[in-house]
Formats: C-alpha cells, sequence, structure tokens
C-alpha cells in the first residue's frame, strides 16, 4: 500500500510538472499570438494611415494636372476660342511633369506646346480610333476625362487629361468649342509621393483602369517588391478608378525582439496589463485619430469628410425621415481676404462657424466644405419647418473687426429637402448648391429653396464682382498697375470718382488720363512716387502701406487724403494695387 502511495506521489510529480510545463507554454503561445495579432493591427492601421495619406496626395498632384486644362478652358472662354495666346499661356504652365499642353478646337490638337518633339500629336480626338470613344464620353458628359497609361513616342509612360469646352453662341446657347488638354508624364508627377513612401519603408503599387469605360486597371508605377495581404485604397479621378496597393518593406513579420521580451519571463499578470493597456491605448489612438481626421481645425466644425460620414451613417438609418440640407457661403470672401489678409479671413469664417453652433440644435450635423463654404444638415424636418429659421440666419447682422473698424460681411444661402427630391447625400447637396448658386446669380445676401424648376449646372467658382465693391465698399477704393511707367488705373469706385469731384467714370478717366500719377497734386508726385516704387521693388504683398498726399482734383480742387495700399500679384495683370483713400480731416486717428 505504502509503494502504491509512493509510486502516485511520483507519479503526480511528474505530472503536475508537465501540465504546468504544458499550460505554461500553452500560455506563452496564447500571449505571442495575441502580441502579434496587435503588433500586425498596429502596423496594418499605419499602413492605412499612410496609404490614404499618400493616395489623398497623388489625387491632389493629379488635379494639378487636370487644373491645368481647367486654365486653359478659362483662357479660351475668355477670348471665345482665340488661340493667338496659347503659347505664352502655355508655357507659364508648363511643369517638369507635363510631356506638352493642347488645344484641340473642334476635337482636332491644333494648338501643341511644346510643339518640338510632339508633332505627332497632332490629330483627330473625336474620330481617332484609340481615343475617339472615351474622347466623345468626355463631351458628351461635359466632364473631366482622363486616359492611359500610354507609351509615348519620347519615352516612359504618359497620362492624357481632356477637358470639353463649351461656349455660347450669339443666342446664348451652350455650343461644343472642343478640348483642353495635358499630356502629364507618369509616375514623374507622383515623385514627391513615390519617394516619400520609399523614404518610410514601403513598397507600393499603383494602379488605373484606362478609361472611364474600361474596368481593367493598368499598373503605372510599382516599387517591384511582392504584394503580400496588401492595404488597398480606392478612389476615383477624371471617370477613371485608381488603387493604391501599400505593404511594408519588411513583410507583416513581428520584430523579433519583441518576442525576447515575451519569453524572458513576464508573468501572466503582468502580460494580461499590459495588454489591456495596449488594446485601450489603441482604442484611444483610433478615436482621436478619427476625431482629428473628421474635423476642420479651424472652425471645429466637422471637415468634408467627417460631414459626408454622418451624413450618410445619419440617411442610412433613417431612409424615410424628412431631413434638410443647406449650404451656404461668405459673399465676396475673396475680396475680404485680399484686403484685409487671410487672417481676418480666418476669423470671419470662426465667427460664421459659432454663429451656426448658435442658431441650429445640437442634433444638427455641422460642417466646412472647404474655404469658405460650410453645410448644414437638419433633421427630422421639412423646409417649411425650417424656412423662418433659415432667413433669420441668414439676415443676422455680421461684422469683422479690422484696424479699429467694423466692417459689415453678408452670407448666401440655399437649401433642400430629402426626400422629396433627393435620396442620398450626393443629390441633396447638389440641390442646395443648385439654390445657393441661383441665389449669387440674383444678388447674393439672400436665401432660397430648392424646386425642381431650378436648373442643375455646373457651379464655378464665384469671386467678388468689381460692381459689389462699387454698391458697397463705405470707403473711395481704386486699383491700379504697380509699374511707374505705366501705372493704369483698372478699377474706381463710386466714392473715388466723388472724392476726385467727378460726376463719373468718363470724367475721372479724362481728369486723370488714365494714370494714378495724375491724382497726386504735381508738387508731391516725386515723393509718392518714391514710395510706391519702394514697395513695388520690395514685393511684398499683403503688407500695407500708408501715404498721405494731396489728391488733384477737378478744376484744381485739391484734397488732403491718407491712402492705404496694398500690393497684390494677379495672374492677368501682374503686380497691381489695392488703395483706400480718405479724406484726413474724417479719418479715424488712433
Amino acid at each position: 500500500m505504502i509503494e502504491y502511495l509512493r509510486g502516485k506521489s511520483i507519479k503526480w510529480k511528474i505530472i503536475l510538472p508537465a501540465v504546468v510545463f504544458v499550460v505554461g507554454i500553452v500560455t506563452v503561445y496564447e500571449i505571442e499570438v495575441c502580441n502579434d495579432r496587435i503588433y500586425q493591427e498596429q502596423k496594418r492601421m499605419k499602413t492605412e494611415l499612410n496609404a490614404v495619406n499618400y493616395a489623398q496626395q497623388m489625387m491632389s498632384e493629379m488635379q494639378e494636372g487636370a487644373g491645368i486644362t481647367e486654365i486653359m478652358e478659362q483662357v479660351v472662354t475668355s477670348r471665345q476660342g482665340d488661340g493667338d495666346y496659347f503659347s505664352a499661356v502655355a508655357e507659364n504652365l508648363t511643369a517638369k511633369y507635363v510631356q506638352s499642353i493642347q488645344l484641340a478646337p473642334e476635337g482636332v490638337v491644333t494648338y501643341i506646346y511644346p510643339e518640338e518633339g510632339n508633332e505627332a500629336g497632332k490629330i483627330d480626338l473625336i474620330h481617332d480610333e484609340e481615343r475617339g470613344e472615351i474622347t466623345r464620353y468626355g463631351i458628351d458628359h461635359d466632364v473631366i476625362v482622363m486616359q492611359g497609361p500610354f507609351d509615348l513616342e519620347q519615352g516612359g509612360k504618359g497620362i492624357a487629361i481632356r477637358n470639353p469646352v463649351f461656349l455660347k453662341d450669339e443666342n446664348g446657347e451652350k455650343k461644343f468649342w472642343g478640348l483642353t488638354i495635358v499630356i502629364i508624364r507618369v509616375p514623374e508627377v507622383f515623385d514627391d509621393s513615390i519617394n516619400k513612401l520609399t523614404e518610410f519603408g514601403y513598397d507600393y503599387r499603383l494602379s488605373k483602369t484606362s478609361s472611364p469605360l474600361t474596368s481593367e486597371y493598368k499598373e503605372i508605377s510599382a516599387s517591384g517588391g511582392t504584394m503580400e495581404q496588401p492595404v488597398v485604397y480606392l478612389f476615383d479621378l477624371g471617370g477613371c478608378s485608381w488603387k493604391l496597393e501599400v505593404m511594408p518593406t519588411d513583410r507583416w513579420k513581428m520584430d523579433h525582439s519583441s518576442r525576447v521580451i515575451i519569453f524572458s519571463g513576464l508573468c501572466i499578470v503582468i502580460l494580461l496589463t499590459v495588454l489591456v493597456a495596449v488594446l485601450m491605448g489603441l482604442a484611444e489612438s483610433r478615436n482621436r485619430l478619427k476625431k482629428l481626421s473628421d474635423t476642420d481645425p479651424l472652425t471645429g466644425l466637422l471637415n468634408r469628410n467627417g460631414f459626408d460620414e454622418q451624413v450618410d451613417r445619419y440617411m442610412q438609418k433613417h431612409p424615410r425621415e424628412h431631413c434638410v440640407c443647406v449650404e451656404l457661403d461668405i459673399d465676396d470672401f475673396k475680396f475680404i481676404n485680399d484686403l484685409y489678409g487671410h487672417s481676418c479671413g480666418d476669423r470671419v469664417l470662426q465667427q460664421l462657424a459659432e454663429s451656426m453652433r448658435e442658431m441650429f440644435p445640437e442634433n444638427a450635423i455641422l460642417g466646412r466644405n472647404g474655404g469658405d463654404e460650410f453645410c448644414i444638415i437638419l433633421k427630422n424636418c421639412v423646409c417649411k419647418d425650417v424656412v423662418e429659421k433659415i432667413g433669420q440666419f441668414t439676415q443676422l447682422p455680421r461684422t469683422f473687426r479690422y484696424s479699429g473698424r467694423e466692417h459689415e460681411f453678408s452670407i448666401s444661402v440655399g437649401y433642400a429637402e430629402a426626400p422629396v427630391f433627393a435620396g442620398n447625400r450626393t443629390e441633396i447637396l447638389k440641390n442646395a448648391d443648385t439654390a445657393l448658386y441661383e441665389v449669387k446669380l440674383q444678388g447674393k445676401h439672400g436665401c432660397m429653396a430648392y424646386n425642381k424648376n431650378l436648373q442643375i449646372v455646373k457651379r464655378t467658382q464665384l469671386g467678388f464682382g468689381l460692381n459689389d465693391i462699387s454698391d458697397y465698399l463705405p470707403e473711395a477704393f481704386l486699383i491700379y498697375k504697380a509699374d511707374l511707367d505705366n501705372d493704369q488705373i483698372l478699377f474706381s469706385s463710386r466714392e473715388m470718382i466723388c472724392l476726385a469731384e467727378c460726376s463719373d467714370m468718363d470724367e475721372f478717366l479724362e481728369l486723370t488720363e488714365g494714370r494714378f500719377r495724375n491724382l497726386v497734386a504735381p508738387e508731391e508726385r516725386d515723393s509718392v512716387e518714391n514710395t510706391v516704387l519702394k514697395q513695388a521693388a520690395e514685393k511684398a504683398p499683403g503688407v500695407i502701406m500708408h501715404v498721405d498726399f494731396l489728391l488733384n482734383g477737378k478744376d484744381g480742387c485739391k484734397k488732403s487724403v491718407a491712402a492705404s495700399s496694398r500690393l497684390v500679384e494677379n495672374q492677368y495683370y501682374g503686380s497691381i494695387f489695392y488703395v483706400v483713400f480718405s479724406e484726413k480731416m474724417n479719418r479715424h486717428e488712433g
């Protein structure tokens, strides 16, 4: 019996350590597996963030190329299709990644810059076997389209960006004029993004569909590494689908030093504690990054991505619930930035965002699209429920302070109801934007509800109008070229004309002979011109210069005035001065 018990004891002495050993090995193994998974999640999340970041950077780089076609479209439109200035404009737009810039009146490539080495590009795009179908698609849908990558005769690969241009005939009807085209060299256009991805230890592959009419992806650029479970980011640009695949150069392998630490003897309690802390840290970091990525840093409102996400989530959860989408922007915001500076413009944006929070309920979704454009979703309501509140919000007195003085500004508002005219976010935003654009066309500073009679048109960027300056600026205002040999007056406000004792613009131009220097009394011209020459030579846009002088008015009338000017670079006129005048006797001191 004793021998039996002794045998049992020895047996348990062997079994229990073995069980503990096995359990210990299994526990360590499970901890290692769990830790490896966490490491992979961290690495993958970091890779995802980098993929999104560099994909958006690539989108921006390609949009710069597309922007060249839009600038050429503006030149063609402003000159009613006259291409005489093509070479001069194209030369200023050429970048290192641009193979050529082209104009194709009626679809036939006629102008090419630089022409040397690109002569083969002069073809009939609409009827060309390889290019005709996609070209006609862009014209029929009035959209910018991309085609490629394709081999360039000069070597390398390129992507063609084609922008259909429409002019209005004598009856005001929209008529196809032709195409503005830029050939982008790839992957040269993505050099910055690709170099940074490689520097940070990533392999990548960038592909796109050949055109909006195909679904097959073609590789544009790749680091050469084999893609093993890469992070994939898809985006649309120029009617084509793009795909960026990214993975770490060292693949998804776990750092061996981490395993050494795990096997070095950390106890289960510490490991569990560390595990919980890591998981909580990951969750907190994810939430913090998510909030940062969805919030506009200047106003504290949702940015476009965050706004779109929340609206999509709301409309998917409540597909039958009525809501009102509001689009608004600041009237003549570019004028505020140009005349008073971007810091003043930022304060205006912040004031508007704060008034949105105060006026609209907490459950409303408030966002900033970018620039001076804002959007709001008012939940569980119809237009008639909120029309009064929107009107009150539009007409609220709004001012900003600059140099000790208050200046007024206003907003324009368009709004639309879902699901009456729209079934998703894109449609309701488009409807609200159409109503906003109609307000702009009718003189700004108003609000309007969308209705089916409003024509949805392509929204162009709205700047300030010179007539608005004439009508609303409370002081005399002048714009002239910063060139002492040709200080041509480009614009004068009504107050300026009155200050010079003139009755209209013709009389004012006759008095000044169209030059700023003739507004200055002869005895002070040298002093004033030296001051102006100094600022023009220093090329300091944004700096405000103050100068006092005698203004030479009609019939020998001379007035002591204070002039505040700012030098601005303009793409059409070069260096110009914006000048505000006030009689010194009326000027508010300090």
